[in-house]
């Protein structure tokens, strides 16, 4: 007689269950991880890509699209949560890991997603692309987040408002703490100024269109949206919002050229250089940093409008061909050309109106990149600083006297806006310029809140758009 205890069968091996949602985020995620990507040129084509195999709906491509911009957006408050709930530093944990972590507290914490469904979906997506014994892990740290809502958890792991605040804000609203710093010092005020920008730079940003003038209008772009889907801009006159998202490609003036996407604050900065008053002739316009091309198509169509000619320059050959695109079909003159507006090939003194809308940090486009906030480095202003000098210093030399031009950065860091026109017209670097300060302010009518002037700053938590910043200088000499 065989006295040996019975083995238990053993369970049938189960395959993971891939699931197409939450893996394409993944795929997103690990894109803007590991190649340095930008989640909105990554996404686009992966939810293409999915909906042409037929297994994705709108509702998935909403739920991946908020999956990917959700755990970006908050991954400093959720590396501190993910930090509280494990034994070792969160520098051991290896990225894929954390990005499965980050984006199943995201469904935790910041959506609507029931509790058992966020962990089991994130346990199956971990046993898919990390294996079984990783997924026992993200299992394991899951639950232990259960245990609190968003708030609950934010009171254990930042630190008092009171024992230090930048770094209570920074984990609070998911920013570094030099950004906070930075943001705080251009904003001026208050705790209350600051957290409002903070959260909103965690908002989703509406999508804006620019009905280019002449070639399309507003009324048209309600029409082809319908009422339901569209909202008037807050302060642009070409400006209209998508109120409920959709693909504003699939609309015939979008893929014709005559409208295109366009945030309401870029808008507003193209717009105030053309109404800035000159002296004399206004026939030669110059948008120097063209790429990708939406305030050169702005430009393009306000020029045609006045009977004045465009030159649209980009240093970088692939962003001069989006130029190019951005442009096509404008009825009025103008040119594409690929240079460099620090070594430019024109004359001094060749134009009336010139738009340098520099490379900078884009700490003002934080709700479209969120990327970019964990990127950037303090020191990275550093990189950034001779370059945005020489560019205004050789706009200054190419406008004629009399003539405008307009220095635009999507930053308000101090050092990349305001300090670097006062060093230019000091001659800081280099000769001094003859040139004045315009007041930019009454050339964005209805538009509040934009400061002490001349030059203007403009916010996502006052105006509802990118934080661009302008200042118009006129050269007298």
């Amino acid at each position: 007689m065989n006295d040996q205890p019975r083995r238990r069968p053993a369970k049938p091996h189960r395959r993971p269950k891939k699931d197409p949602v939450r893996f394409l985020a993944f795929e997103a995620l690990r894109a803007v991880d590991e190649r340095d990507a930008y989640a909105n040129l990554v996404l686009p084509p992966l939810l293409k890509k999915a909906r042409a195999k037929g297994d994705f709906d709108a509702r998935d491509a909403a739920l991946a699209t908020e999956l990917v911009y959700g755990t970006l957006r908050r991954q400093g408050t959720y590396d501190a949560i993910v930090a509280a709930c494990i034994d070792r530093p969160l520098r051991e944990v290896d990225p894929p890991v954390l990005d499965v972590l980050n984006m199943g507290v995201h469904q935790l914490l910041g959506t609507r997603i029931p509790t058992h469904a966020a962990v089991s979906a994130s346990v199956e997506l971990a046993r898919v692309v990390l294996g079984e014994g990783r997924a026992k892990f993200v299992n394991a740290v899951l639950r232990k987040v259960t245990a609190h809502d968003l708030d609950g958890w934010v009171e254990k792991v930042a630190p008092p408002y009171d024992e230090d605040a930048e770094d209570h804000l920074a984990v609070v609203h998911s920013h570094p703490r030099w950004i906070v710093s930075a943001l705080w010092d251009s904003l001026g005020g208050g705790r209350a100024g600051i957290e409002d920008l903070l959260e909103a730079d965690n908002e989703r940003p509406e999508v804006t269109l620019a009905a280019r003038p002449g070639r399309s209008t507003t009324d048209e772009l309600v029409k082809a949206l319908g009422e339901d889907n569209s909202l008037p801009g807050r302060w642009s006159p070409y400006a209209v919002r998508m109120a409920e998202g959709g693909e504003p490609g699939a609309l015939a003036a979008v893929q014709e050229g005559r409208a295109g996407v366009q945030d309401e604050g870029s808008q507003l900065v193209a717009a105030a250089l053309a109404a800035a008053p000159v002296e004399g002739r206004d026939a030669r316009w110059l948008d120097g940093c063209a790429g990708p091309g939406g305030k050169a198509a702005l430009l393009a169509a306000l020029a045609a409008g006045r009977g004045a000619a465009l030159l649209a320059a980009e240093k970088q050959p692939h962003r001069a061909r989006l130029v190019e695109r951005a442009l096509a079909g404008n009825p009025g003159p103008y040119q594409v050309i690929t240079a460099d507006g620090t070594r430019p090939p024109w004359l001094p003194g060749s134009f009336d109106r010139i738009l340098m809308d520099v490379p900078c940090s884009g700490l003002g486009a934080l709700r479209r990149r969120p990327e970019s906030r964990w990127r950037r480095r303090a020191e990275d202003l550093e990189a950034f600083a001779p370059l945005q000098r020489g560019l205004l210093r050789e706009a200054l030399k190419a406008v004629r006297v009399g003539g405008v031009v307009g220095y635009a950065t999507c930053s308000p860091h101090l050092a990349e806006t305001r300090v670097v026109v006062e060093d230019v017209l000091k001659g800081r670097g280099g000769e001094p310029v003859e040139a004045e300060w315009i007041d930019a302010r009454p050339l964005m009518p209805g538009v509040p809140a934009l400061g002490d002037g001349p030059d203007v700053q403009l916010w996502p938590h006052l105006h509802g758009t990118d934080a661009m910043y302008l200042a118009l200088l006129r050269r007298t000499g």
